[in-house]
């Protein structure tokens, strides 16, 4: 089980965002390159990155401040970004500049050619992410839900040979409530990508409880706002992580 603190990204600073909403902001930094260095030095093993404004802006808007981090993490670590990436150019483009995985969200649920053909280009590089509440499948910064369910669309991009599925539960990102486990477990269990969790991650009892069902595909979990409040420890945590599940 992996730990995977995240960068979310707004005007260059480190954010993080109540529910998606732009407007309920807290700046934990100012300097992304730096907070991915204090990340690697607490023994991450993977960075998430968030683009918001260009996941909102549909289009890159946080490139320097991407840049940066890659240069500071270097091939130490595997780092994977989503927001705004429509394109197969953006793809290439990241790509090029040392990042490991796109993660293709509003677009993949879209635009499904654009992902297939993403998947046919960039094979081995290509993470969908599914924002869901109830089962639904919810686009464009979770402003919209559609009425497509989480696990037929997963089970769709797994045949067009995505790497793995970031679940996200819209209902409790940023609130630190809890992870969904259930929802997060029967997404795992309809694949055999691997899944990570996202959504609500608050103390060691989650990380417990992923750990227990590790084994049924859930591979990572993203962690936000717990490890920026302090309510949970980096390290103590991934630390559990590698004594109960070795």
């Amino acid at each position: 089980m992996i730990l995977i603190p995240a960068i979310d990204l707004k005007d260059g600073h480190c954010v993080r965002l109540k529910q998606g909403d732009m407007d309920q902001a807290t700046t934990f930094g100012e300097d992304p390159a730096a907070m991915a260095k204090s990340w690697l030095e607490k023994g991450a093993r993977r960075l998430h990155l968030v683009d918001l404004n260009g996941a909102f802006a549909g289009k890159p808007q946080n490139f320097a401040a991407i840049k940066s981090i890659l240069k500071e993490v270097g091939d130490d670590i595997p780092v994977q970004l989503g927001g705004g990436i429509r394109d197969l150019d953006t793809i290439e483009k990241y790509i090029d500049g040392g990042l490991r995985y796109v993660i293709i969200g509003t677009a993949a649920v879209k635009n499904p050619g654009f992902l297939r053909d993403a998947c046919s280009a960039f094979g081995g590089h290509i993470i969908v992410g599914l924002d869901a509440k109830d089962g639904k499948v919810a686009t464009d910064g979770w402003s919209k839900l559609t009425g497509h369910e989480v696990v037929d669309l997963a089970k769709k991009f797994e045949d067009w040979g995505v790497e793995s599925i970031i679940y996200t539960d819209i209902g409790r990102d940023g609130m630190l409530s809890g992870i969904n486990i259930d929802a997060t477990v029967k997404l795992a269990q309809a694949l055999t990508i691997p899944v990570i969790a996202s959504g609500g991650l608050s103390n060691m009892a989650d990380i417990e409880q992923l750990c227990a069902v590790e084994g049924e595909g859930v591979e990572g979990v993203i962690c936000g706002r717990a490890v920026y409040s302090g309510d949970l420890d980096f390290q103590a945590a991934q630390a559990r992580a590698d004594e109960l599940n070795g």
